[in-house]
Formats: structure tokens, C-alpha cells, sequence
């Protein structure tokens, strides 16, 4: 046998570690020798307190012996007791198999009891059966009287009588008598659907209804509720659902409603969406829903249980069916009038105060959650087609006022004119209004289409200039077969001018915001194009009267004093008086361009090669000639308002100096200073002025033309041609003989 410390190591391991435990203690008490006089004290009260401990443990031992006692007491009673019931229950048993055969007469008698209560409860309900279609005709007439609830109460009666009966059958698995059943009550169908038409009539009516006698709207209602209950209860059992159940009258009652709503204003054959017959009907549509909206509100929620929220119901089916129907119209072939009418209907009546936030029908009425009446995309694409609409009536305007126009410059008097005097006509004030009034009305709907309508008015603008100018063109040709017609033809185009001008001032205005008032280049080069072009047919009209004297330029009548240029500044100064009827940009721009052109027209002639000067002496002639001219035109144009700085007539100074250069031998020098002055001047024009000179010898000729190839000559960007719009004549060839070679 194993030693008791074996069996207990722990117990050995405690003791060790409580005698190291005490030697720490007493090493730590006893470290001094005066310590030593009180350890009788301490193995006392050790011992005492040893002493009390064992007293404790054994009295815990003792208490917990005498349970277990106890408990051993307890267990060996119930086990004698168990054992007691084991012998009672056997002999029941024994006694039930023994008395096993008796209670087969129990059962039968079990099945006479319940055929029994089966009989007894027919017995109950034949008086109600045998009075099922007396009660039958007693309902008909209630219902024909409009005593709905009455009628209600004998019909909810008669359906309890069929389905209780009903429901016996199909507990007892008697399927096939559920026929005779539903054949006796054949009449209850019938009855159903005769109230179920009264009730769902009465629901049509319900908006006249609940204004003139809510009676029989709240009767519907209470009747529907009756109906929702049993239809409930019945689900909830879950055993057995008698035919046409459930009725869910109340979702029947919600879809006429809708039906009757979407019928009364939605439905019709076709809305007359031309003329003002799209006006009339969104007129009538925004006042009777509203009107509607506000009797549902103040009476029809008052008849309804609270759950129906009826008018959240009725909003959203107004909403519903206002978003089906505007997509039904917007698939006709609107005019911009619908168009308009529709996307301001539906983006800003709608929401106004006079119809789905009037203030009779607010807070309670919230459309906001139910979305946008008109989709963003369909908002887009209608906008697209009102641009569209109204892109064809802007064309089909600028073409008639155009037409006017063209056939105003044929008239037989002068254009109009301004308090300043200045030539003009109605076109610009027409194209501005009809285009501002366009995009005035866009503003009334979105922004974006306001942004639309202006970029159409600005691409149109453009294409209307561009068939203008085809009209001043025509014009223009018809101007050539006969000058007399148009009799007031430069009037009309100095009018076309200020027309242009006024045009392109007005083009800022065009968008209220200006932000947004930046002006296409495109357009300001059309702008700048049509300004260009009457400019063109003013300045070959002054040519056409300047021609006929230039061509007499040069020759000896005029070295010996003609008027020619006398005559000369009386047309331009005819022009001039004429130009003053145009704003003055213009009218300093066709200066400008005048006197350019006479300048670039009387140095052609002197290129043409009709005159040599022969002797010094006439060389002098001529270059007094060419300076009296040159001065006459300069004091004439700065008289007109033209500065000297801004004029190309000295050109003609310049070419007089290379004219009256004494020595030939200094004119290399000469002509570097003026084709550095002059850069577009070609070895042909110097050649030219050589001629005309009549005193240049080939070898400088020869190095003045080497020198012009040594210094070739790029135009600035600001220089204003001159010489490069100067053809100089072909020089002649030599005589040769037929099949010979030149001479």
C-alpha cells in the first residue's frame, strides 16, 4: 500500500511550502537577541490560534457528515416508493387489457352522439334554409331602395348560413354536397354583384357626393370596411375559404377612384392641341384638380378611416395621370404655341400657387415626393423640339422681311431717316424683336432653354446676313445692266450699312444675362462680311464715275492743264456727301477706302504706259502736274475728315520724287528708299516709272533692277497694299516675220 504522502502530493507540497513560510517569519522576527525573550508569547498564541482552527474543521466535518446521513436516509425511502408505484401501475395495466373488450360498445355509442349533434344543429338551421330566397327577394328590394347597410346585414347573414354550412361539409370531407350547397345559394351572387355596382356608382359619384349628401358615400365605405374584416378573418384562419373570398373590396374601391379620376379629365376621344384649344383645356385642367384636390382634402378625408390616406391616394393619381396624359399630347405634332404652353404648364403652373400649391391645399398636399410632372429627359427633348419649331417661324420671318427689304430698294424715293440724319430702314428693329422676343419667352420657362433659343438666334442672325448679301449681290447685278435702277441704289446701301451697324450693337442685348452676352466669332465675321459688301458695291460705284476720267490720265491735254482732277473731286465729293448719311465707323472706313482706291486707280493710269517724258523739260511739266494733283486730292480728303496720316496718296509724293530725281545715276539710292516705304512695289512697276521717265539708260536699269533683287522686301502686317493690286501691261514683243525668228 502507497504511503499517505503519495497518495496526497499536494498535501506534502503545502506543508513545505507553510514550514519555509514559518522560517522566513521567525528568521525575520528573531534576527536580534532581545527578540528571543518573547517567544514563549508567540508559541502561546500559535498554539491558541491552532487550537481554534482544529475546533472550526471539526465541527465543518461533523455538520457536513450528518447531511450526507440524511440524504442516504432520503434516497433508500424513494427508491422503496418507486418500487411501490412500479406494482400499482402493473396491476392497472393488467386490469385494463382485462376490461379491454367492453369499450368496443363505448365507440359506437361516441358515433350516435355525434350524428346526433349533426342532426340537431340541421334541425336548427331549417327554418333559416327553408327562408333563404324569401330573404333573398327581401334584399333585393332593400338594395333597389338604396337601404345599402339593411341590405348589407341580411347578406352578410345568408353568406355566415352558406359558408358555416360549407365549412361542415369540408371538414367531413364531404366534397361532393358542396355543389347542392352553392346551387341553393345561386341568389347570393347575384346579390353580391348588384350592391358591389351601387357601391362602386357611389364611389364614382364620391367627389359630387361628399359636397351634396356624404350619406351614401360614408354608407359605401362602412359597407367596404365589413367586408375588409371578414376578408381578414377569414385569412387569418386559414382552414377554409369560402368562394369569392376574399373580396378585397377595399383595392376595388382605390382602383375606381383612380379610374374615375383619370376618366372624368384624361380620357378624352382627343385634345384639339391647335389654336387656343390646348390653352382651354390645361386652363380647365389646372382649375379642376385643384378645386377637386381642395374637396378631398376639406370633405372626402373626413368620411374615409384615417388608413386610407386618401388624399395621398388622389394627389398621386392626379400626378400619375397628368405625367401619362402630357406624354399622350406631346406625341401630336405640336405647333411652338403647345409646346410653349406645355413646358410652362408643367415646370411652373403645376407647382404655382394656384393649383397644387394653393394655400388651401397646403401642407397636406406635398407633391415633392412624387417626382417631376415632366421627366429631364423629356423636358430636353421637348425643349429641342420648341427650338426646332421656332428656329422654322424665325426663317420663315427673316425670308418675308428680307424680301420686303430687297423690294424697298427699288422704290422710287430714299430710304428713311433718323432724327440724325442717317439713312436706315425698318429691318434691324424687325430682326431684333422678332429674335428678343423669341428668346424673352424662352426665359420664362429654364434657363437652358432661354440658353438654346439665343444660340438659334445667333446661328440664324449669321444665316440671314449670309442671304443678304446675296441680295445685295443680286441687286448689285441689277445695278450693272441699267445704273438707273435702283434709282436710289448707293441711299440703299449706305441704309444696308447703318443697318448692319445697328444689327451688331444690338447683339449684346440679345441675353439678359451678361455673362452670357459673348458674341460668336463666326457671327462677327459675317457682321464684318456684309459691311464688306456693300462697302464693295459703293466703292465699284465711285469707280464706275472715276473710270471714264482716269483713262484720260496721262497725256498732254492734261500736262497742259486740264480739270481732270477738278472733275475728279467733284465725284468723290458727291460720295462724300452721300456717305455722310452713314455712322461715322463707316463713314471714315469708305473715306479711307475712297481714297485709297483713287489713289490705287491714278497710279494705274500713270502705269498704263501712255506717256513718255521726252525732254527735261516736260519731265518738270509732269512732275508739277502730279504734285498739283497729289495736293488737291490730300486738301480735299482731309477736308472731308480723312488725316493725312491715314491717307495713301503719298504714294503719288513718292513717286513724283523718283520722277524728278535729276541724276539717273543717284535713282538706285532713290528706289531702295521707295520700295522700302512701298514693299509691295514689283520689279515691273520700277520698270514702269523707268519708262516714264524716258532718260534711264539700260545699264541703270540693269543695276537699279540687280539692287531691287539684293533687297527683297516682306510686308508688315499693318501695311495697307497699294502697288500689289496694280496690273503693269505686257511689255510688246518685237515685229517678227511669218516662220522667222525675232529681229
Amino acid at each position: 500500500a502507497s504511503s499517505p504522502d503519495e497518495e496526497w502530493p499536494e498535501v506534502e507540497k503545502a506543508e513545505k511550502l507553510a514550514r519555509g513560510a514559518a522560517l522566513k517569519w521567525a528568521s525575520g522576527v528573531f534576527y536580534r537577541p532581545e527578540k528571543l525573550e518573547g517567544l514563549g508569547q508567540y508559541r502561546s498564541r500559535e498554539a491558541q490560534r491552532n487550537s481554534s482552527i482544529q475546533s472550526r474543521l471539526k465541527s465543518t466535518v461533523q455538520s457536513y457528515l450528518e447531511g450526507v446521513s440524511a440524504g442516504l436516509e432520503q434516497l433508500r425511502s424513494a427508491a422503496q416508493e418507486v418500487q411501490s408505484v412500479c406494482q400499482d401501475l402493473g396491476a392497472a395495466r393488467w386490469a385494463l387489457l382485462d376490461s379491454a373488450d367492453r369499450f368496443q360498445g363505448l365507440q359506437q355509442m361516441r358515433a350516435l352522439m355525434a350524428e346526433h349533434v349533426q342532426l340537431a344543429s340541421v334541425v336548427q338551421v331549417l327554418p333559416q334554409l327553408f327562408s333563404v330566397h324569401e330573404v333573398f327577394s327581401h334584399i333585393l328590394q332593400l338594395l333597389r331602395g338604396q337601404q345599402l347597410l339593411e341590405a348589407h346585414v341580411e347578406l352578410m347573414m345568408m353568406e355566415h348560413l352558406r359558408d358555416d354550412i360549407l365549412s361542415q361539409l369540408h371538414l367531413r370531407g364531404l366534397s361532393s354536397a358542396q355543389a347542392t350547397v352553392l346551387s341553393y345559394f345561386g341568389g347570393l351572387q347575384e346579390l353580391n354583384e348588384s350592391l358591389a355596382k351601387q357601391l362602386w356608382d357611389i364611389v364614382g359619384s364620391s367627389l359630387r357626393l361628399v359636397r351634396e349628401d356624404p350619406v351614401l358615400f360614408v354608407t359605401a365605405i362602412r359597407i367596404i370596411e365589413r367586408e375588409e374584416k371578414i376578408d381578414d378573418t377569414l385569412l387569418l384562419e386559414a382552414t377554409f375559404l369560402p368562394p369569392g373570398r376574399p373580396k378585397g373590396w377595399r383595392q376595388k374601391f382605390y382602383r375606381v377612384l383612380q379610374e374615375t379620376i383619370t376618366g372624368a379629365h384624361f380620357h378624352a376621344a382627343r385634345v384639339d392641341t391647335e389654336g387656343p384649344g390646348l390653352a382651354r383645356h390645361l386652363a380647365a385642367l389646372k382649375k379642376d384638380i385643384a378645386s377637386e384636390l381642395r374637396v378631398v382634402k376639406d370633405l372626402m378625408v373626413q368620411c374615409v378611416p384615417a388608413h386610407y390616406n386618401i388624399l395621398s391616394v388622389c394627389t398621386a393619381t392626379y400626378h400619375q395621370a397628368l405625367t401619362s396624359h402630357l406624354q399622350d399630347i406631346l406625341r401630336e405634332d405640336l405647333d411652338k404655341q403647345g409646346l410653349f404652353l406645355l413646358l410652362e404648364w408643367a415646370l411652373h403652373v403645376y407647382h404655382s400657387p394656384e393649383m397644387m400649391g394653393h394655400p388651401d391645399l397646403l401642407p397636406e398636399v406635398d407633391i415633392s415626393a412624387l417626382g417631376p410632372l415632366m421627366s429631364p429627359e423629356l423636358v430636353e427633348q421637348t425643349e429641342r423640339k420648341y427650338v426646332v419649331k421656332v428656329k422654322a417661324s424665325v426663317l420663315e420671318w427673316m425670308e418675308r422681311t428680307l424680301e420686303v427689304e430687297f423690294k424697298e430698294w427699288f422704290r422710287e424715293e430714299e430710304p428713311e431717316r433718323d432724327h440724325q440724319g442717317f439713312f436706315q430702314s425698318a429691318l434691324p428693329v424687325i430682326v431684333m424683336q422678332m429674335l428678343n422676343e423669341n428668346i424673352q419667352v424662352a426665359s420664362l420657362i429654364t434657363d437652358t432653354l432661354q440658353q438654346k433659343v439665343y444660340n438659334m438666334a445667333l446661328e440664324e442672325l449669321e444665316a440671314f446676313l449670309g442671304r443678304l448679301r446675296e441680295a445685295l449681290v443680286r441687286c448689285g447685278k441689277e445695278h450693272q445692266k441699267d445704273r438707273a435702277v435702283p434709282k436710289y441704289y448707293v441711299s440703299y446701301l449706305l441704309a444696308t450699312l447703318n443697318n448692319n451697324l445697328a444689327l451688331s450693337s444690338s447683339i449684346s442685348s440679345l441675353h439678359p444675362d451678361a455673362a452670357r452676352r459673348e458674341v460668336p466669332v463666326s457671327l462677327r465675321a459675317a457682321l464684318d462680311r456684309t459691311q464688306k459688301k456693300a462697302c464693295q458695291l459703293l466703292l465699284e460705284e465711285l469707280l464706275l464715275d472715276l473710270q471714264p476720267l482716269c483713262l484720260q490720265l496721262p497725256s498732254h491735254k492734261w500736262l497742259s492743264g486740264s480739270q481732270l482732277v477738278g472733275s475728279m473731286c467733284d465725284v468723290i465729293d458727291k460720295y462724300a456727301k452721300d456717305f455722310s448719311h452713314v455712322r461715322k465707323p463707316v463713314f471714315t472706313l469708305l473715306l479711307s477706302e475712297s481714297e485709297l482706291l483713287v489713289t490705287s486707280q491714278y497710279l494705274r493710269a500713270l502705269m498704263q504706259k501712255k506717256m513718255v517724258c521726252k525732254s527735261e523739260e516736260e519731265r518738270g511739266q509732269f512732275c508739277d502736274r502730279l504734285l498739283q494733283d497729289a495736293t488737291q486730292l490730300r486738301e480735299l480728303f482731309c477736308g472731308l475728315g480723312l488725316d493725312r496720316s491715314q491717307q495713301s496718296l503719298e504714294a503719288v509724293f513718292a513717286l513724283r520724287e523718283l520722277l524728278c530725281l535729276k541724276d539717273p545715276a543717284l535713282l538706285s539710292l532713290e528706289v531702295l528708299g521707295f520700295i522700302t516705304k512701298y514693299p509691295d512695289v514689283s520689279d515691273e512697276h520700277v520698270s514702269t516709272l523707268l519708262d516714264l521717265r524716258g532718260d534711264v539708260s539700260k545699264e541703270v536699269r540693269h543695276m537699279v533692277l540687280e539692287m531691287m533683287a539684293q533687297h527683297p522686301q516682306l510686308l508688315p502686317e499693318s501695311y495697307r497694299p497699294i502697288f500689289s493690286t496694280i496690273l503693269v501691261p505686257a511689255p510688246e514683243l518685237p515685229f517678227c516675220l511669218r516662220k522667222g525668228k525675232c529681229a
